[in-house]
């Protein structure tokens, strides 16, 4: 992607969807820390359904801790790896309640070190919860970045820090969530809806196959 489409692609998405948020459901910045947890390698909205069940019962970290791993798990069974899951999740509330204050750190470093924590699941808390401009990238990041030319790379890493570096500064905060939501809905991993794509005219993806009407 040329660097003077990279302003006009994110205009097209941003005049769309001009406040995007995750569709992960929470209301604290703890609620949050646990549905990127549990999200790993499974739905946004598998773990809404548990955690719509969940919180009302335990949001924070020392309710979750009063549960016990069997308890924890009756919650959380319906997603995948939930087993590993509870365990990282318990040993996490631990480690909040023990060395934070019951509340969730605001640095990467101290967030990427809890268990079942990292650099994407830190990424998404930093960028939804206190506003960072920070680049989570999932699968569907991950395939936009390299499908489209805007940041192409062979790892997640290196696709972070292309966007970092390719994003004008006034989209950045947001970019995350609209690259996420573009991939899940209309950029699919597949078949791309090229036909129905706003930004289509500013990617360096050919259709490989026809397009109709």
């Amino acid at each position: 992607m040329k660097t003077a489409d990279i302003a006009p692609f994110f205009a097209t998405l941003k005049a769309a969807n001009p406040m995007p948020v995750t569709e992960l459901e929470y209301t604290s910045v703890f609620e949050l820390l646990v549905a990127v947890l549990l999200s790993a390698q499974a739905t946004d909205v598998s773990v809404n359904k548990a955690t719509r069940k969940l919180f009302p019962v335990a949001n924070t970290p020392q309710k979750i801790l009063a549960l016990g791993v069997e308890g924890l798990e009756g919650y959380i069974k319906t997603i995948g790896l939930y087993r590993s899951k509870a365990k990282h999740l318990m040993q996490t509330c631990r480690m909040l309640v023990e060395q934070h204050g019951g509340q969730v750190p605001r640095s990467r470093e101290a967030l990427q070190a809890l268990p079942g924590v990292g650099r994407k699941t830190a990424n998404v808390v930093l960028n939804s919860a206190f506003g960072e401009a920070t680049m989570a990238v999932d699968t569907h990041i991950f395939r936009l970045g390299n499908r489209t030319g805007l940041a192409p790379g062979k790892t997640p890493l290196e696709v972070e820090h292309k966007l970092l570096k390719r994003i004008p500064p006034e989209y950045l905060v947001d970019a995350h969530h609209w690259l996420i939501l573009h991939g899940r809905y209309v950029c699919l991993a597949r078949k791309p809806l090229c036909w129905q794509c706003a930004v289509a005219p500013y990617c360096d993806y050919t259709p490989k196959t026809p397009q109709p009407g």
